[in-house]
């Protein structure tokens, strides 16, 4: 059997020992929760036995906290997790269940505010305009496996960009790189402007006038419907301008693009958690798994 201490090294899970302790105090308490809360389904009624009683969990809260993040780092197949903790591939997979939805949950952390998540969309867009953060925002793609044939949505995967069968997720992040929200994954065939809007951005923008947000050339609707808060790159010169403004246009261009570079940088982040190379899993399961990374990756940045 392997040491407990060896899997818990941050080579394996992709976090520090700092922050997986942080992370065991703070799932702990709703972990036991929602496990008193299946018990009392199970039996239809309160416990006929005093607390300790009955069997023993085989795979601990912690190891199932590990394998959880050991998954999601290296996606491992569940039979070997299965044989590093000593149980049955089936109790892994009920454990990843169970903690990848705790995760997903948690929101995603706020520079310099311990203690405070931000869980939506309007959460970010608050935060921003209480602090005076300008955002950044970009969609990214993970690639999926095709829907069986015959299926009326088949199609709706295939991106135009990517000429692949993918799912998108709409990052938001601050001017250092740090990951603020992200949303529900959609259909990689949808625009990216598309899936802003179908996340809320409009009633965002209107309902904090303040708040500025850095886009590249695929949100230019959004730029001409929020002229001075959704900030798209400045347009190409017509033939014949001066040589000037194209000078103008190139500084323009730069440094725009030397702004938002941060929002890609946090997507790299995401993308170096071996499981959103290439998602190989049940689509249902991929917005979870996201928001659970994503979230991992915000805690880093608290104190950057």
């Amino acid at each position: 059997m392997v040491d407990r201490t060896v899997l818990a090294h941050p080579v394996f899970t992709g976090v520090s020992t700092g922050h997986l302790a942080g992370l065991v105090d703070e799932l702990a308490r709703p972990w036991t929760a929602s496990a008193e809360g299946r018990r009392f389904q199970a039996r239809g009624g309160s416990r006929k036995r005093a607390p300790g009683a009955g069997a023993r969990y085989r795979l601990v809260f912690v190891d199932r906290l590990l394998a959880t993040l050991i998954h999601l780092r290296h996606d491992l197949p569940h039979s070997v997790l299965g044989v590093l903790f000593g149980v049955d591939r089936s109790t892994v997979t009920r454990a990843i269940g169970e903690i990848r939805r705790l995760l997903a949950a948690r929101g995603f952390a706020v520079p310099d505010r311990p203690g405070l998540r931000l869980r939506t969309l309007e959460d970010a867009f608050a935060y921003a305009q209480a602090e005076g953060v300008e955002l950044r925002l970009d969609a990214t793609e993970v690639q999926v496996r095709r829907p069986a044939a015959g299926r009326g949505s088949r199609r709706a995967f295939v991106s135009g960009k990517k000429k692949q069968n993918t799912m998108k997720a709409t990052v938001v992040a601050d001017a250092k790189g740090r990951t603020l929200w992200t949303d529900a994954l959609r259909p990689g065939r949808m625009h990216d402007v598309t899936a802003a809007r179908a996340a809320g951005i409009t009633s965002c923008f209107r309902h904090f006038g303040l708040v500025e947000v850095l886009l590249d050339n695929d949100y230019l609707g959004l730029g001409r419907d929020h002229p001075g808060q959704a900030i798209t790159p400045p347009r190409k010169p017509r033939p014949g301008a001066l040589p000037g403004r194209f000078e103008q246009w190139e500084r323009d261009r730069h440094n725009h693009s030397s702004d938002r570079i941060t929002v890609e940088h946090s997507l790299a982040d995401h993308k170096r958690w071996k499981q959103l190379l290439r998602w190989t899993h049940r689509r249902d399961r991929l917005p979870d798994t996201y928001r659970a990374i994503a979230a991992l990756v915000s805690d880093r940045g608290t104190t950057a």
